[in-house]
This record gives structure tokens, C-alpha cells and sequence, in this order.
């Protein structure tokens, strides 16, 4: 190997304004590293010399590196300081194992889209001290018996409480609480749709609405998005060409794509609506990770809009609850009808239990550091990604990833398998013919260790083409 020891100073050639300077700089690195401008082997300026350099302290600096060494592209040396690893060519030759079956390797999960359970939450003992609090009540043993269909006052009164800082005061009349937000999704179809009618929807989806349409006979109908959400254009042609009762939505922190819709856009999705009498199912399964977000849709056209709010994203998935708000009592009776079909009501004891986490302040910083948790993870993406192109937000659990055009049409959650990592690909969201994307979830790693090795895999992955991918026979 070429002895590069005297290689020029390094500076980034650009640094991002989007990230932390340290995460600009490590940034910065991996694309050097990564493109081949520096090679293997390379000898990195003492960090001092580049703090100075860029203006930066060293603590920014040592952060830097840091970040780059766990990402496997540089390493240590007494002699030296700091190279590019000789061996930095090698994550981009993933061995793939074809002698052991996918199932017997223990795989990093990327494919499911759930909360990160950062250590500081304490959500075990919260679990504990919350169903505690609830079995101590004057009141518990109502808890262990059939409550109302849509839930007990008390319990409709918290998710009315718990609702009331994106929608503003809510009557708890209009309030039901649901045994999560499929279960919600399909009262909710159900109640407003009849088999054969027309539900809008974005081109890529939450999966669980396309099982949803399905069982209850519904077609969907794709509108065009682009970086910012749905294009109000295209949802006033298919209202004028198809005439959809519905259009369904996730306003914020969109599920795959991260998209957050603009103030103006979702003003203009009511206009459209009001015009011609089309409803909206707005899914804010995400809505309370964001410290700022544009007024749901149900706060700016509440009487034509079911809103969905689940508990799974900013706590737990543990915690099978989800609360409708439906445009008034009339239509959350229908909701409740349903919910009487599907599964009689929500456990009582999740209920109680989200109820004392409202009122006692668990849920706001299980949800805080569970937004603190993503920002950490979205960081250690922007680092394993580096060169690649995806949509990404801080607060999401998740990212949305392009595929380079070698991999476009090839059985890459196979291959990723084989190596060792759970992928679901673009067709489990398509409406209509799948984008050559990857939805990319951050959450359910163990650990950032562990996420970073299963990014770093992934990058490698996507940096040659399949056929160049080996195996072991």
C-alpha cells in the first residue's frame, strides 16, 4: 500500500450549516474518505493544528473524529495520530453469508418503525409506578371490569387534555379512545367510507391504511407529493376526476417520507376540501414529537376532520391506545359503534394508565427524551449516510432513503438479510408503482452501537452494485 504519511493538510471543502459543527466536520470527513480524496492509510492534521485551522475548539474537533472512528473510516495510531483506516475499503465488500439461513443470524432491525427507549426515560419503572397509581385509586376497581365504548369520562377528558395543545379546546364528547390507531383507522374507514368509494391518499403510505382499504372494499387513490408533503394541485384534480369521499394523511413527520406539510398547504387542502365536501382522516401519529408544528387539519377544519392520535410513537408501542377525535357527538357515536364491533373498548388498564401519565407529567418527558433520542440517532445517520441521498427530520424516527441506480430493481432487503439487516422497501407504501426508495427506521436498534454498525452496513452495502456484493458457498 502506498505510503501516504505526507500527504497535504486536510481542511472540508464545505461544511454544512444544518448540523453541529463537530457533526459538519465528521461529516465533511466521511465524504473525502468515502469519495477516495483521501486514501487509505492517509495521515490526518494533529487535531489542535485543524481546530485552529477551522476556528474551532479541540473538544468540536475530538467529537469530530470521534464520530468517524466509530464509524469504522479512521483509526489511531501511536506513531501517527489519526489515518484513514487501511481497511477502510472493506465495509463497501460486505461478506454475505450464503451458507447460514437469515433467520439463524441476529439481525439489526431498520424496517420497524417504533420509538427509540432511551435509558434516561425510565420507562420500565414509569410502567410500574403508573399502573400503581392506578390500581391505588378509589376507583380501581372499575378498571378491572367493561367500561364504556368510548372510554370512561376521566379518560376521555385526558386525551381531550392531552390533544389541547395542537387542536385547541376539545369536548371530550367528541373524544374516543381506541385500542391504538389501527384499530382507530379501521373504525374510522369504516364509519365514513362505503365499499367501492374513493379514499385519497399520498403515493407512498403508512402500510396499515393499505390493509385497511383493502379489507373494507375502499380504492385508494394516489396524490403527488414532493418534498414538502401533498401538492394541493394534484389532490383538487383527483377531487374534480374521482371524486374521493376522504383524503387521508399524515400532516407531520409524514410516514416514510419525514415530510412536514407547510402552514399554507394545509390551508389550501381545507380550501380544496371545503369545496367539495371531502373529509379528512388526519393520522398525527407523530404530531407530538415536533416542540413546533403547523395547526393540524383539525384544528383548522374541525368539522370534516377524524384525528387520530396514537400513544405508540411518543411513548410506547406497549401502550395500545389511540384517541379520535371525531367533528362532533354525532360522529364520534358512529366511531364508538365501530369500536363496539372491532374490540368492545380500549384495555381499561392502558387507558388508566395514560391517563395518570397525562395528568402527572410521564408523558411529556417520555416524549421529550424520546425527541432528544432521535435527534442522537438522525445524527448517527447523517454520518453513516454521508453521500447518499434521503429526506430526513430530527424529531422522526425514521428517514427516507434514495437508491443509488445500481440497486433500482434489485431484491435488496434479500440481500440485506443475508448480511445481517431487516429492510422493508418501497413497495409496502406504494398507492401505485413503488419509488426506488428505503424507508430507513433508527428506532429500534438496541443501542447507537448497534445502529451504527447497521447503517454502516447498509452504506456499504449500497456502495457497489449487487453483482459485486460477495458470498461464502
Amino acid at each position: 500500500m502506498q505510503d501516504n504519511s505526507t500527504a497535504a493538510f486536510w481542511l472540508p471543502a464545505e461544511l454544512t450549516r444544518d448540523a453541529p459543527k463537530y457533526l459538519a466536520i465528521a461529516q465533511a470527513l466521511s465524504a473525502d474518505i468515502r469519495s477516495g480524496r483521501l486514501a487509505p492509510g492517509v495521515q490526518l492534521p494533529p487535531q489542535r493544528q485543524l481546530a485552529k485551522a477551522l476556528g474551532v475548539d479541540l473538544t468540536t474537533v475530538t467529537r469530530a473524529f470521534n464520530e468517524v472512528r466509530r464509524a469504522g473510516l479512521v483509526e489511531g495510531n501511536t506513531k501517527r495520530g489519526t489515518i484513514v483506516s487501511p481497511s477502510r475499503i472493506a465495509p463497501a465488500r460486505v461478506v454475505v453469508d450464503e451458507s447460514r439461513p437469515a433467520e439463524a443470524m441476529a439481525l439489526i432491525d431498520l424496517s420497524m418503525n417504533m420509538p427509540p427507549q432511551p435509558a434516561e426515560a425510565g420507562l420500565r419503572e414509569a410502567i410500574a409506578d403508573g399502573v400503581a397509581a392506578v390500581l391505588a385509586s378509589p376507583h380501581a376497581l372499575a378498571r378491572l371490569h367493561y367500561q364504556d365504548n368510548a372510554g370512561i369520562p376521566g379518560d376521555r377528558a385526558a386525551g381531550a387534555h392531552f390533544l389541547a395543545s395542537r387542536l385547541g379546546p376539545v369536548a371530550p364528547e367528541r373524544l374516543v379512545v381506541t385500542s391504538g390507531s389501527q384499530a382507530a383507522l379501521f373504525a374510522v374507514v369504516s364509519a365514513l367510507l362505503e365499499p367501492g368509494s374513493v379514499l385519497a391518499a399520498p403515493e407512498v403510505t403508512y402500510p396499515g391504511l393499505r390493509s385497511v382499504a383493502a379489507r373494507c372494499g375502499v380504492r385508494l387513490a394516489a396524490v403527488r407529493t414532493d418534498g414538502d408533503g401533498l401538492l394541493p394541485d394534484d389532490f383538487e384534480a383527483l377531487c374534480r376526476t374521482q371524486r374521493p369521499k376522504a383524503l387521508y394523511c399524515v400532516p407531520t413527520l409524514d410516514n416514510p417520507t419525514t415530510a412536514t406539510l407547510p402552514a399554507g398547504r394545509r390551508q389550501a387542502l381545507v380550501a380544496i376540501a371545503r369545496e367539495h365536501g371531502i373529509a379528512f382522516i388526519e393520522d398525527d401519529a407523530y404530531g407530538a414529537l415536533p416542540e413546533h408544528a403547523p395547526a393540524p387539519l383539525a384544528a383548522l377544519a374541525p368539522e370534516r376532520s377524524w384525528h387520530i392520535a396514537t400513544l405508540s410513537k411518543c411513548a410506547t408501542p406497549a401502550l395500545r391506545l389511540a384517541y379520535v377525535v371525531a367533528p362532533g357527538q354525532a360522529e364520534a357515536l358512529e366511531i364508538t359503534a365501530q369500536t363496539r364491533i372491532i374490540n368492545l373498548m380500549a384495555p381499561p388498564l392502558m387507558a388508566g394508565l395514560a391517563t395518570v401519565w397525562i395528568k402527572d407529567g410521564t408523558m411529556a418527558r417520555l416524549t421529550a427524551a424520546i425527541r432528544r433520542e432521535n435527534h442522537a440517532r438522525q445524527a448517527i445517520a447523517a454520518t453513516a449516510l454521508n453521500g447518499f441521498t434521503y429526506r430526513a427530520a430530527a424529531d422522526a424516527h425514521h428517514l427516507w432513503l434514495s437508491l443509488p441506480s445500481a440497486w433500482i430493481g434489485a431484491d435488496l432487503s434479500a440481500v440485506a438479510r443475508k448480511a445481517g439487516l431487516a429492510l422493508v422497501g418501497s413497495a409496502a407504501f406504494a398507492v401505485g408503482a413503488p419509488p426506488a426508495a428505503l424507508r430507513i427506521s433508527l428506532g429500534a436498534a438496541p443501542s447507537h452501537e448497534a445502529l451504527r454498525q447497521g447503517l454502516n452496513t447498509l452504506a456499504a452495502l449500497l456502495s457497489v452494485p449487487p453483482e459485486g456484493v460477495p458470498g461464502i458457498v
